[in-house]
C-alpha cells in the first residue's frame, strides 16, 4: 500500500518549510521510496506511524532525520563529464591566468551530498594544474545534511560508489583500500572545508568566490526560491569568477545578470559585463 495523501503532505509541507525543497504532487513515489526504509531502522511498522510520530512531537528529531533522507541525493565522481572538461580546459586556466599575482583561489561547492563532487574537483587540480599545491586554497562544500557531511569528512566509498566514474588510477592515487571499501587519502580531504549549510537560509561567511559549483540542486526549489539563491550567489562571486550548474539547470527568466558560457553542456556561467 502506497503512501497516503495526508502522509505525502505532511512530509512535503515539513521539508518546504525546513529546506524550502518542492516536493510536488505526482512526487509520492520518491517520498515512499526515501521515507519508508528510514521508517524501518527506526523501528516503525510503516510511513504511517513515523508520522503519527512527529505529529505528537514535531521535536523528537524525526523531523530533522526525514528532512534530511529526503535531501539527499544521487551522485558520482565526474558526473557529467562535460563540466570537469570545462574546469580542466578553460574555467582552471584561466582562473590561474587572472590570479597569478596573488596565487589564490576561493572555491565553494553549495551541495556536496556524499562527497563525489568535492572531490572530484580536488583530483582534477591536483592531477592537471600541480602549481596549485603552492596556492592558497580556501576550498569549501556545503550541504543541508549532517549525515552526508559526515560521510564527505570521512571520505569513505563503496567499491561500486568508486567504479562509478573514477578511472582506477585515480584511485588507486588518490584512495587507500580498507577492506571492501576506499578512502580519499587525507592530504586530500584536509583541502576541503565541509560545512552545514542551507542554500534557503543563512549561507556560511566566505571569501569572494573565485569558482561556484551548484549542479543539480536548483531543481527542487521553486521560482522564487530560484532567484533568491542566484541573487546570492552573484553577491558571493567575484565580477569575472564562474558558476557552475547542472544540464537541466539555468538562470534564464530567472536571473538575467548572468550569461551561460558556450562550452557543449557544460552549464557553466559567469556575471554580463557592462
Amino acid at each position: 500500500m502506497g503512501i497516503s495523501t495526508n502522509d505525502f503532505n505532511y512530509i512535503s509541507k515539513l521539508v518546504l518549510e525546513m529546506s524550502a525543497i518542492v516536493l510536488e504532487p505526482g512526487k509520492e513515489y520518491l517520498v515512499e521510496s526515501r521515507i519508508q526504509p528510514l521508517a524501518q531502522k527506526e523501528g516503525f511498522a510503516s510511513i504511517e506511524e513515523l508520522v503519527k510520530k512527529m505529529q505528537l512531537n514535531p521535536r523528537n528529531g524525526f523531523c530533522a532525520k526525514v528532512v534530511e533522507a529526503m535531501t539527499t541525493n544521487e551522485t558520482s565522481f565526474f558526473r557529467d563529464i562535460h563540466p570537469f572538461e570545462t574546469l580542466k580546459g578553460f574555467t582552471f586556466p584561466d582562473l590561474i591566468e587572472k590570479r597569478k599575482d596573488t596565487k589564490e583561489l576561493n572555491i565553494w561547492c553549495g551541495a556536496s551530498s556524499s562527497g563525489q563532487e568535492p572531490y572530484t574537483l580536488a583530483i582534477l587540480m591536483r592531477e592537471n594544474f600541480p602549481e596549485l599545491q603552492s596556492w592558497k586554497i580556501n576550498y569549501i562544500a556545503s550541504d543541508i545534511s549532517n549525515e552526508m557531511l559526515d560521510r564527505c569528512r570521512n571520505g569513505i566509498y563503496s567499491q561500486l560508489e568508486v567504479n562509478r566514474g573514477l578511472p582506477a588510477t585515480m584511485m588507486v592515487k588518490y584512495f587507500e583500500r580498507h577492506g571492501t571499501e576506499w578512502q580519499v587519502k587525507e592530504d586530500m580531504r584536509k583541502m576541503i572545508d565541509f560545512r552545514i549549510t542551507n542554500l534557503s537560509g543563512n549561507w556560511p561567511l566566505m571569501p569572494k568566490l573565485d569558482l561556484v559549483m551548484m549542479r543539480n540542486v536548483l531543481i527542487y526549489f521553486d521560482v522564487e526560491m530560484k532567484k533568491t539563491i542566484l541573487g546570492k550567489v552573484k553577491k558571493h562571486l567575484k565580477p569575472d569568477g564562474y558558476l557552475f550548474l547542472g544540464a537541466a539547470e539555468t538562470t534564464l527568466n530567472l536571473d538575467e545578470s548572468f550569461e551561460r558560457m558556450n562550452y557543449k553542456q557544460s552549464g557553466c556561467y559567469r556575471i554580463r559585463q557592462g
